[in-house]
This record gives structure tokens, sequence and C-alpha cells, in this order.
């Protein structure tokens, strides 16, 4: 039944927005397709959106919920989605607004969001962990470059790596860069290069193009594919902005070709000046060794024990001297003093001497080899020796007179 109202009995705000809520809320929910230009994450429950039409200058705002978010995959601001919506209207502001139950990427949208899932897989096994990652080696023997063939890409790597390393070696495998043959082919390429002993890296090159175009790259049997190769794999797809998976399983992403091949072999300019200086330190390090040393030497000569050995040997010479001439006087005078000694002992000696007693005018009187000394020793008519200092004298005793 219509509402009533008039200037005199006009109706109240409440009861026209909650008429005008339930009518709108009558309509059934209803898929749309549009362009997501905000995303408003929050805490809470309930979380905003803006949709645009693709081609109108029309927007909308969306409510849903955080599991409707999640369960969409990763959206950004600019994807396609086509989402499901019933309108509503807010009794606290009167706004229209729509509610979001169910959204899906749409378009390349839905492209991003099936490789993003693919991606988050791949990462989970660990096929993008930075310790996996082989070195590239400073100078290669042969690289292996996989591209399409007369590409802008194949020209761009061979070139830039011809002006930086003029004497670089390439084995080229051409393969499909799109399309539904791509994966086999580049497959195919991968493969005949693991193979070859003489390649040590290997260089998968392609110009940019639409997320179409570059699927094949991002295709889950090339990933595992070059996962599992022992040669170090460079990915040079597209341009910078283009991020295939393939850039994540790669030894080293190259955010173009030519930066591919900047990577791959140094630049033979910058090697020869860097030779150069090296050599130049090394001699400017090896003449200040050498004159470090000259000078050292200079200073050890110039210290009088090198100047002249036998100097410092002088006075050890003049000490020696000395020291030999106080053992010569010293040991004079030890004999000196000795034989004075000996001499006065010798002396002594004589002095006690028999021979000294005779030599002042005694004798010795014997008998039969015995010495006598006192007169009652002896008997007159007895035979006696006197002994002089000077020879002998046989006596007989005729008296004796004791004293």
């Amino acid at each position: 039944m219509p509402l009533q109202s008039s200037p005199e009995s006009p109706q109240p705000l409440r009861v026209i927005l909650g008429a005008t809520k339930d009518w709108v809320e009558r309509l059934n929910p209803v898929w749309v397709e549009g362009q997501l230009i905000e995303i408003k994450r929050r805490a809470g429950a309930t979380q905003f959106l803006t949709l645009r039409d693709a081609l109108a200058d029309v927007s909308v705002r969306l409510s849903t919920s955080a599991l409707v978010l999640d369960q969409a995959g990763p959206l950004t601001e600019g994807t396609a989605v086509a989402a499901l919506v019933k309108p509503t209207v807010w009794m606290t502001s009167g706004q229209l607004t729509f509610e979001c139950r169910e959204l899906r990427p749409s378009g390349e949208g839905r492209l991003l969001a099936a490789i993003e899932q693919r991606k988050r897989m791949l990462q989970a096994e660990g096929l993008f962990a930075a310790e996996r990652k082989r070195r590239l080696p400073f100078l290669p023997r042969r690289i292996g470059l996989v591209t399409g063939a007369n590409s802008a890409a194949e020209r761009d790597v061979l070139q830039n790596v011809a002006r930086r390393w003029p004497a670089a070696q390439f084995e080229v495998r051409h393969a499909a860069m799109q399309g539904p043959a791509a994966v086999e082919q580049l497959l195919d390429a991968l493969r005949a290069l693991e193979q070859d002993p003489q390649v040590d890296v290997i260089i998968v090159a392609r110009g940019g193009g639409s997320l179409e175009d570059l699927l094949p790259f991002s295709d889950e049997a090339l990933v595992r594919a070059v996962f599992a190769m022992h040669t170090p794999v460079v990915s040079a797809i597209g341009h910078e902005t283009d991020n295939p998976i393939l850039d994540l399983v790669a030894d080293l992403r190259a955010s173009t070709p030519t930066d591919a091949a900047k990577r791959v072999v140094p630049d033979v300019t910058t090697e020869l000046t860097g030779l150069a200086q090296a050599q130049a330190r090394a001699r400017r390090a090896l003449l200040n060794r050498i004159t470090s040393e000259q000078r050292r030497l200079a200073e050890l000569r110039s210290r009088p024990v090198l100047r002249d050995p036998a100097a410092s040997l002088g006075a050890h010479h003049e000490r020696l001297g000395q020291l030999r001439s106080r053992l010569h006087r010293a040991v004079t005078l030890a004999i000196r003093d000795e034989s004075r000694h000996v001499e006065h002992l010798i002396q002594r000696i004589r002095a006690m001497s028999p021979q000294a007693t005779l030599q002042r005018g005694y004798a010795i009187v014997s008998r039969d080899a015995e010495t006598i000394t006192a007169a009652a020793q002896a008997a007159p008519g007895q035979a006696l020796t006197l002994q002089f200092v000077d020879g002998r004298i046989g006596v007989d005793v005729t008296t004796i007179e004791e004293t």
C-alpha cells in the first residue's frame, strides 16, 4: 500500500528508508562483472570493495566478508572479477550498497589467480628456495640459448654477449614461445642442452607479451623440469613487469634478454681494465715492499755491529787481555809466595838436620851403627866411630868421664 504524505503530514525519514530498504532487498542476487579499483581490508569481519564498470564511468561500493576475499584468491586493484551481489540500504546513512556473497576473478584475473595458486603450491614444495639456487660460472665454456627462431630476444642476447665477450660460444635451440606446442618444445630444447657437457649455463629468452602469451612459462611441467636440471638456468622472459613462475624457479632472473646477456658473461673491457689496475696495484705493492726491505737492510747495515763486526770484539779482546795480565800477575805472585814459603821450610828443615849440626863442628858417635848419645853408653876399650861433616874417624875408648 503506498505511503500517504503531505507538507502537513510528512512521513518520518526512518519510515521512508525502511520502505526503501524493504523494496530494494526484494531483488534477487545477481552476477555482475567489473574491475576492482579499491580494496579496503579491515581488522573486522566486514571488508569493503569498489567495483567499476569496464566501459562506463560507473562504480559501486561492495561489502563482503574476509572469507569471501580469501576464497577468491589473491586480488589486486585492477583485477577483473565476477561478483554475486545483492543490493541493500544502510539505515544509518541511507547509502545504497551491494553485499558481495561470492567473488571470482574473470579474464586475466582468472588466469592470475590460477597462476598464483600454482605458485603457492610450488613454493610450499621448496622449488623457489634460495639455498638451492646454483651460481652461474664466471666465464662459461658454452652458453645454451632457448628462444624463438629469428626473434628479437635471440638477437639481443647474441649481440650483447658478443659485445661484452667476443669469444663466447653459443648452442642455440629454437622453440615456440607461445601457444599449445610451446611447453613441449621448450622441454625438448632444455633436455638437449642439459645433456651437452660443454654447456655451462642456459638462457631462456623471450620478449614481452600478454598474460596469455606468457602462460607456457608458468606451466607446472616446465617449472619442475627446470628445478630438476643440473645446469644453471637464467630466465629472461618479457619485460621488468612480467613475472612468470619460471622466473622464481630459475637460478637467476633477468629483467630482459639484454639483461641476461650482461649477467652470463663479464665485460671484456671492464675485466681488462680491472686486470690492468690489479697489475698496477701489484707492481706498486711489490715496489713498496722492495723499497721497505731496502730501507730496513740499510738500517741494519748502518748499525755498528754490522758495519764493523770485529768492533764489538775489541772491547772484549781488551778486557780479555786485562784479565790475562791480572791472571799472570796473580799466578806469578802466588808462585813467588809459595817459593818463599818452600824455601823457608827448606831452611828450617836444613837447620834441624844432622848435616847442619855437623857443619857447625859437631860429630856423631856411633857403635856398630848405633848412635851413642850419652857417655854412659860407652865402655873403655870399645871401638867407636866419629862421623864428621867431611868423613869418619875410628877411635878406641880409653877413659870415661861423666859430668
